[in-house]
């Protein structure tokens, strides 16, 4: 009688749990999904004053062979101003945030670089050692600097932060100080072919390097074109601008130091140069064989600049800055007024290729990786970024929206009821016998 019991029970509850399983919930209906194939509903119309996400910048076509020909390139429209008309052999003047070139003249004429080589090597090394590092100079490290090369005093068996050398080398320019930090970064040839690969992954294909620190040398070259991807690079790394717009700082000597001062006048407003409203930065050269060479960059309300300059023809040796000072000041006076007739930025066939040359092997640090992005740049917001992973429809969506499974109660009440009919049978074949 107790198991019959039983079986009844369950036999009932299981009756009841299938009514209940089997009827809709009042006032609780499940939404309908939205079909896979249905588009997103268009965004409503905001009207004056609404706040929106701002929509980044379109990415313009560009007739990049437009950069190989003769004469200044420029696209005006109503109402700019006359483009410049510099004495340098090739220039560029370029929007940081977007990398549009708004002019240039010779912009892929390869030349000798001088010191402005420096910028790619800062990008190439300044990645591989934290400021605080510090590194006593072997008399190894020194040898092999060219004659007549810029110094900043380094000493054998002297002990200099990482920080102090990255002062010689931005601020005094010193070889002596490019030459410990290659050696500290696997040495001048392993360095000077790091140096060439960063060059590419930033889409720069005018630059031969032979001499990391800019020394004239058989064959090293690179053009207007390339500085002007090395600078934009190095402003949107804040430990590359942190150097590069730092006017003066003591460097170690033993128990004592001494100052030194940046030799772009443009930050010092030295030797009759006015200093430039703006001014980041970023590194100015000269060799006799290369001239002076420059490049530039500067911040005026929303827009950062960027400028090459190399090898003017004439107003002696302070007049590649005079002529930077002109490329700016109309490059900020020029907003909106131009089209851009070239683009810092790699081909969109070598950029997935360039993003992961920048970020290198695991645990390496990155240029790139830490840089900040320089106002007036464009970036896809957030929300487009994640489009791809948020469409309705998908079946992540089709998961969420089918409500609680009945399988298992359902299981439950068919092996219930199976026990229960199973346990009758046995009894009936009982009372027959």
């Amino acid at each position: 009688m107790i198991v019959t019991s039983a079986v009844r029970h369950a036999a009932a509850g299981s009756a009841a749990m299938l009514l209940v399983l089997s009827a809709p919930v009042a006032g609780a209906a499940t939404p309908p999904r939205a079909p896979v194939t249905a588009p997103a509903a268009p965004a409503p119309a905001l009207g004056p004053g609404s706040v929106t996400e701002p929509t980044p910048p379109a990415r313009r076509f560009v007739d990049r062979a437009r950069l190989d020909r003769d004469g200044t390139q420029v696209q005006p429209l109503a109402g700019a101003p006359a483009v410049p008309t510099p004495s340098a052999l090739s220039w560029v003047v370029a929007d940081a945030g977007t990398g549009e070139v708004l002019a240039a003249r010779a912009a892929h004429r390869k030349l000798p670089p001088a010191s402005t080589l420096k910028t790619l090597f800062a990008l190439t090394v300044l990645p591989h050692h934290e400021a605080s590092e510090r590194h006593t100079v072997a008399d190894e490290e020194l040898k092999g600097i060219g004659e007549g090369s810029s110094l900043v005093g380094v000493k054998e068996g002297y002990t200099y932060r990482v920080s102090d050398l990255w002062n010689g080398v931005f601020l005094s320019s010193g070889n002596d100080a490019v030459h410990v930090l290659a050696a500290m970064s696997g040495g001048w040839e392993s360095t000077a072919r790091q140096m060439q690969e960063k060059a590419r992954s930033l889409g720069a294909r005018d630059t031969h390097v032979v001499s990391p620190d800019g020394y004239d040398a058989p064959g090293q070259v690179s053009s207007a074109y390339d500085l002007a991807v090395f600078g934009r690079a190095g402003v949107r790394d804040p430990e590359f601008t942190r150097y590069c717009s730092t006017a003066y700082a003591d460097f170690p000597a033993g128990s004592w130091s001494y100052g030194i001062a940046n030799t772009n006048r443009l930050v010092t407003g030295a030797d009759g140069v006015g200093r430039y409203p703006g001014i980041i930065g970023v590194k100015n050269g000269y060799t006799s064989n290369a001239g002076n060479t420059l490049v530039a960059a500067a911040r005026r309300g929303d827009r950062t600049l960027v400028v090459s300059v190399m090898n003017p023809q004439a107003g002696g040796g302070l007049a590649v800055y005079e002529e930077a000072r002109d490329l700016l000041d109309w490059g900020f006076a020029a907003a909106g007024k131009v089209e851009p007739v070239g683009s810092l930025l790699p081909p969109r066939s070598e950029e997935s290729a360039g993003s992961q040359a920048a970020r290198g092997p695991a645990g390496e640090k990155r240029p790139d990786a830490r840089g900040v992005s320089v106002r007036g740049g464009g970036g896809a917001p957030a929300a487009a970024l994640g489009a791809s992973a948020a469409r309705p429809g998908t079946a992540a969506d089709a998961s969420a929206d089918a409500g609680p499974s009945v399988a298992l109660p359902l299981s439950l009440v068919g092996s219930a009821c199976a026990a229960a009919l199973a346990l009758w049978a046995w009894r009936r074949r009982l009372s027959r016998a």
